[in-house]
């Protein structure tokens, strides 16, 4: 994964990502930024918070799991390896960490913890701030290389498969079942299955997906092929293009308006500038 810009000033939901009842399911790590909701659990491969993020359900990580301090957890945290916990976390359920466990002064856990490696009581470090500080500054002095070397060592579980993508929340963000709003720039992988509706400030959404919400966007909004979206789509001042065979099931407003092959619309299209739609060799027949 590579990055030109701070990666935490941009909403990216990977490939494959799903919004069940109580958990939101990826197959990579999950990063998410300071003073951040998220409505519902994680479950992820290594899940590190930045300080005063709220989980509404469990913590599965099955690598490690870094939460800086004041974060606060509804349910359980669950650890696969090492555990970081800093000061003044609460945690309402059990933590249970399989590894060995860094945690800080007051710490609250309600139902008690276990470790199966060491235990260190001291204020662990709070890696996620040093980490995106040191590459945030490798990408001002246009280190490219090296910041891209340090992702890949972050992300990196060991094996000679490729690093999922990971899904990173932005800072100031509130994830859940009745909307995902962010001020930056949202991008969706293929194949995802989200509830709750989308705004942000540009939305890319691809292939395959199952958006059952509306989009909303200050900027351009792109469907990929094949994607539904079960509700309205509105940008304020952006361009809209619908891939190839994808549906809204709601009302369309924008400025240009394109529609490819086999692209629909269920509601009322509003557009102030051009409405152009793609053909097939069928329809030229």
């Amino acid at each position: 994964m590579a990055f030109s810009t701070d990666p935490l000033d941009k909403l990216v939901v990977p490939d494959g990502t799903e919004a069940k009842e109580v958990a939101l399911e990826t197959d990579g790590d999950v990063l998410v930024g300071s003073r951040s909701t998220i409505e519902f659990g994680v479950r992820g491969r290594n899940v590190l918070a930045g300080e005063n993020v709220e989980f509404g359900g469990d913590i599965e990580a099955g690598g490690d799991c870094r939460l800086d301090m004041w974060c606060d957890v509804a349910d359980n945290v669950l650890v696969g390896q090492d555990a970081y916990i800093g000061e003044r976390v609460h945690i309402a359920g059990k933590l249970k960490v399989a590894g060995d466990l860094d945690i800080g002064d007051d710490v609250d856990i309600e139902e008690g913890f276990e470790a199966n490696g060491w235990i260190v009581i001291r204020n662990p470090m709070p890696t996620i701030v040093l980490l995106f500080v040191y590459l945030k500054h490798l990408l001002l002095v246009g280190d490219e290389e090296t910041a891209q070397r340090l992702i890949s060592e972050v992300v990196d579980d060991g094996d000679d498969e490729p690093a999922a993508e990971p899904l990173v929340i932005p800072r100031n963000a509130t994830v859940g079942d009745d909307a995902w709003r962010v001020s930056t720039p949202a991008t969706i992988g293929d194949a995802c299955r989200l509830h709750g509706n989308v705004r942000a400030e540009t939305i890319d959404v691809g292939t395959a997906c199952n958006i059952f919400g509306s989009l909303r966007a200050r900027g351009d909004v792109s469907i990929g092929t094949e994607t539904r979206i079960h509700g309205d789509l509105t940008t304020r001042d952006g361009d809209v293009v619908v891939g190839d065979d994808a549906r809204i099931l709601g009302d369309v407003s924008c400025r240009d308006l394109t529609l490819e092959p086999g692209a629909e619309v269920d509601g009322t299209i509003r557009a102030d500038g051009e409405i152009t739609m793609g053909t097939t060799e069928r329809d030229l027949e």
